[in-house]
């Protein structure tokens, strides 16, 4: 029975080793652990896991192929839905979307589909896609960010025939990919630029350092150049923070700061003059992915590092990989603990942090625990450099240079589930509607879009 086949296990670099470096962690499946792995599939006539997709790719399907020795038959099945195979396999939540609805899972190991997926995606890497087929209908689409959401929704249109302009205001494509998450879990060169290249091979156009509200706005693309839509995927790179004493010492910064000096300055490699300081001692406030990801570079570039959450560690909203690979890195976590200021020295560098500690009360809207602070606990934790990973906001620059777009409290634009915004003709999607989320949440949402945007076009 394919379901008493036990998971294959992935191969990774040594913990001691790879936390002084910024080689990947994971090495991936090679042909025969794929093909091994992929048996264990029970090619569900019903399955579970491709709803359960953002972006609905026909898993059992490509799982098929690629046991029949097909991997470019696997990779046109997973080409009908996504874009971005490699970047997908490697950074999705698959434990709580595909893998925690495949079947396998109820009483054993589920399907590694993320790993099968980034198998095929790297294939197809290394030996080339076929060239597309498409024929132009005449239309122009603009799509404001080069992140996920921006690369599905301009991948989906130029397959239909638009003439698709993403405009990015960095100096390189990719958005959170470039700048986010790190080397070590996403290879820039290797895989995310070929990705990149991929959606410019479909006939798409990037225009690099073009800041949407500033160079250009979303009102001349459509009543000055010729767009007859705008899709805004820019994400949300607003960092926020605690509002504490201290905040504005020498020594602290956002993850989102920090993670860019490292990951798009290359501030990691010496060869690079884009020098980034972590001291002897980092802490980071934070508990999900950006904060495992923040931690885990520190780390890398010679501090001693430590995690300080507020709640416990069940309650780590981070991937429970990215929080064991920390742990095996050596990566200190002080659960139940919070910060209340921090403390500099007289030349206004940052010396430690003042941090209390918490206990779980009743859950909160969310449904996690409410942390209630434990008095008379305070204690300080010495540290250089104190890096906030707290979330983060849509920069408001776009909604407040374009007439009638609506936003919400948190600075979100307001559109609707296929992304349809106030504006007529104007549609948004991923961390810019919802807030910070995940890169196949935001690709979803630009695909979605993308058929909105053909309907709208054609009902014009």
């Amino acid at each position: 029975m394919a379901n008493k086949i036990p998971r294959v296990a992935v191969r990774e670099q040594d913990a001691k080793l790879r936390a002084t470096n910024f080689e990947e962690v994971c090495y991936g499946y090679n042909e025969e652990e794929a093909l091994l792995e992929a048996s264990r599939c029970l090619n569900c006539k019903n399955p579970r896991c491709v709803p359960a997709c953002p972006v609905g790719i026909q898993i059992p399907k490509f799982i098929e192929r690629l046991l029949a020795g097909d991997k470019s038959g696997a990779a046109a099945v997973i080409g009908e839905d996504s874009s971005l195979p490699s970047i997908c396999g490697r950074v999705c939540p698959q434990e709580s979307q595909c893998e925690g609805s495949c079947i396998l899972g109820i009483k054993g190991e589920p399907v590694a589909i993320g790993k099968l997926e980034r198998f095929v995606g790297d294939w197809q890497l290394e030996n080339g896609r076929p060239a597309p087929q498409i024929t132009k209908n005449g239309h122009k689409v603009a799509i404001v960010g080069s992140g996920p959401s921006g690369l599905a929704c301009a991948s989906d249109l130029a397959k239909m025939g638009y003439e698709v302009t993403i405009f990015e205001a960095l100096h390189e494509a990719g958005g959170v990919l470039v700048y986010g998450i790190p080397e070590f879990r996403l290879p820039k060169e290797r895989v995310v630029k070929q990705e990149i290249e991929s959606v410019i091979a479909l006939g798409v156009k990037i225009e690099t350092d073009v800041v949407v509200g500033r160079t250009i706005t979303i009102d001349s693309l459509l009543d000055e150049e010729g767009f007859d839509a705008v899709f805004i995927g820019s994400g949300a790179g607003l960092p926020r923070f605690m509002g504490i004493e201290g905040e504005n010492l020498n020594g602290v910064l956002s993850a989102n700061e920090f993670l860019t000096r490292a990951n798009l300055m290359h501030a990691y490699d010496e060869e690079y003059d884009t020098p980034i300081y972590v001291g002897r001692k980092v802490v980071v406030v934070g508990g999900g992915n950006v904060a495992m990801d923040a931690v885990r570079t520190a780390k890398r570039l010679g501090a001693e590092a430590t995690i300080v959450y507020r709640r416990s560690e069940k309650e780590l909203p981070a991937r429970v990989e990215e929080v064991h690979h920390a742990k095996e890195e050596g990566i200190e976590f002080k659960m139940l603990t919070n910060p209340t200021a921090i403390l500099g020295d007289e030349k206004g560098w940052v010396r430690a942090i003042n941090c209390i500690a918490m206990e779980l009360g009743e859950p909160d809207e969310s449904g996690r625990r409410s942390p209630v602070e434990v008095a008379g606990s305070d204690f300080e934790i010495e540290c250089d450099v104190v890096i906030m990973a707290l979330g983060t906001s849509p920069n408001p620059l776009i909604a407040s240079t374009t007439a009638a777009l609506e936003t919400n409290r948190r600075g979100c634009i307001v559109a609707d589930e296929w992304g349809a915004t106030s504006r007529e003709g104007v549609f948004a999607g991923g961390d810019t509607v919802t807030g910070a989320a995940t890169v196949i949440l935001a690709m979803g949402a630009g695909r979605k879009a993308a058929k909105a945007i053909d309907e709208y076009i054609k009902s014009k």
